[in-house]
């Protein structure tokens, strides 16, 4: 059973839709615009947002955007709008997925389980392995050299955010961006801190590295030394 967040404008439409995604057997909450729909969304995560675009407040374009920067909650549009350039703005806007009204039920709810599923696929962590350094995701531990590394959270995010695009160039930027969520900026020597933290960790400094290697003027990478 999945938690779906219905934000619907028409009561018709979302008292139906309420009444046929209960029977199918989905738990539903119900809202009449995007704010509240926003709102509830950060309040009770849930696993799917069915989003109407037409909204009396905010078109449901801009909920989506809103949402999409402090969320990746899966998000199906369903609305009567059927023109190709709305279905284009729309999943650049974050969608995951679009239904034109009329819909029925039975198809929304194929559409939800297909999001789901595709979702549970990309949220499985794979084992990630450069050289004698492995990742493990799901039990957030690192090894080095069958050794367990002592990582404090952030330093994990790190090494996983570095070690799953092994051998690619991450500028610090991005690092900020998605390691801490944080804008380019007060805490540009945040990143520099931790990456001598890691060093140490790995057994290595920034004069001699082994794995983590500064791109000069551009970011920072992970390599396999053995390459």
């Amino acid at each position: 059973m999945a938690h779906l967040l219905l934000v619907e404008d028409d009561p018709q439409v979302r008292s139906a839709l309420t009444r046929a995604l209960t029977g199918l057997g989905h738990a539903v909450s119900a809202v009449p615009d995007g704010m509240a729909g926003l709102t509830r969304a950060l309040e009770e995560r849930p696993d799917l947002v069915v989003l109407d675009l037409g909204l009396p407040d905010v078109d449901g374009c801009e909920v989506l955007r809103m949402l999409r920067a402090v969320s990746e909650i899966p998000v199906i549009v369903a609305t009567a709008r059927d023109a190709e350039p709305e279905i284009v703005k729309a999943l650049d806007a974050g969608a995951d997925d679009y239904v034109v009204k009329p819909f029925g039920a039975a198809q929304l709810d194929a559409r939800v389980r297909a999001v789901l599923r595709r979702g549970r696929e990309q949220a499985e962590p794979e084992v990630i392995v450069v050289g004698g350094l492995r990742v493990e995701p799901a039990a957030r531990e690192a090894w080095l050299d069958d050794r367990r590394l002592d990582l404090t959270p952030k330093e994990f995010d790190l090494l996983h955010y570095l070690a799953a695009r092994a051998g690619q160039v991450v500028q610090k930027r991005e690092l900020l961006a998605e390691v801490w969520r944080m804008a380019w900026g007060g805490g540009d020597k945040t990143v520099d801190v931790h990456l001598s933290w890691l060093r140490r960790k790995l057994g290595e400094t920034a004069q001699r590295p082994r794995y983590l290697h500064a791109v000069h003027g551009v970011g920072v990478k992970i390599v396999d030394p053995g390459r």
